[in-house]
This record gives C-alpha cells, structure tokens and sequence, in this order.
C-alpha cells in the first residue's frame, strides 16, 4: 500500500476546521499520538530515508515500518506496513535488545477528518506547531492521488508550499 500525502504548515487550524464543516466534512476522531522511532544498527534510516515507528495513541500500539520516500508532483508517497501490537513496552525492549536506538519522540494532537477516499489531519505537534496532512492510501496511480491531493488543499484555501520533512526530520533539525 503506498501513502501519497502533502503536508502544510497551517498557522491558524480553525480556518481550515471551518471550512471542512462548511463542506459537510465532520471530525471523524480525535486522538494524541506518541510517536517512538528508532534506528537500525546496520544502517542510518536518516541516509536511507526509512522509518521504524512505534505509535501509542487511544486505540493502542502499532509499529510500522516506512519506506523512502517519493517525491509525487506536490505530495510525497512511501509504501508503507502497520502492524498492531499487543505491548508497546516489550516490542521496544525487543529492538532494543536486538540492537535498534530511540531517535526521538514526536508527541501531538491529532483530528481526523474523512473526505470520500481522502483523510485530512490537522495536527498540533509538541515544539513544531500546528500543519494539515491530506492523504490517500492506494495501490497504483500516484500522480492522479497527488492531483486529488491538490485540488482538496485549494478546496480548503491551503497555500504556501509543501512540506516534504517528515516531523521526526523536522523535529530533528530543530534540535541540531
């Protein structure tokens, strides 16, 4: 399964929450994540643009591993795998006795909107500040997803560019 999505950094999300609920568009769910990543002891995922995440949020605990990631006219896609866990503690301890190091911690708030196949998300995020992610998950045609992507931003008076950083990247960057 391949995510294409955009990400914005938004300074006002009440704007954009207006008018999704103008569009008929509803919060789905609202939910904090706590975003635990690691790194492998055989090679850097910063230089091959990988993710390991362990997720903790208010349906419990996934681990999913990102692919690098593709650059999609103005969205980004990465193949993607989810796996739910029963315990966040011992799967961390696993990749920790099998070598694997905390990167960082990326903590926010998250509302989810659904529009058709399209998700919307406007996070708030610890020491970053407040963005919109709009994503379709798909099997093939990227570029027609990344158009879609486009066209729902405009539709929602997003502008300025895309942000192609994942928030660990940019979470990173703001510690060096």
């Amino acid at each position: 399964m391949l995510e294409v999505e955009a990400k914005f950094a938004v300074p006002d999300t009440s704007r954009i929450r207006a008018r999704l609920n103008r569009q008929g568009v509803r919060m789905t769910r609202r939910q904090q994540e706590r975003d635990v990543y690691y790194n492998a002891p055989h090679r850097d995922f910063g230089e091959t643009d990988e993710a390991l995440r362990v997720r903790y949020d208010d349906t419990g605990v996934t681990v999913t591993y990102k692919a690098p990631k593709i650059r999609v006219g103005s969205a980004k896609a990465r193949e993607e795998f989810n796996l739910a866990v029963a315990s966040g503690e011992t799967l961390e301890e696993i990749l920790s006795r099998l070598g694997f190091r905390r990167a960082a911690t990326v903590s926010k708030v998250r509302e989810f909107y659904e529009k058709g196949e399209v998700t919307v998300t406007l996070d708030d995020v610890e020491g970053l500040g407040t963005f919109i992610e709009i994503e379709i998950l798909t099997e093939v045609g990227t570029e027609d997803a990344a158009e879609r992507i486009g066209a729902v931003a405009k539709g929602l008076g997003v502008d300025g560019p895309p942000i192609y950083t994942s928030y660990l990247e940019m979470l990173l960057s703001k510690q060096r």
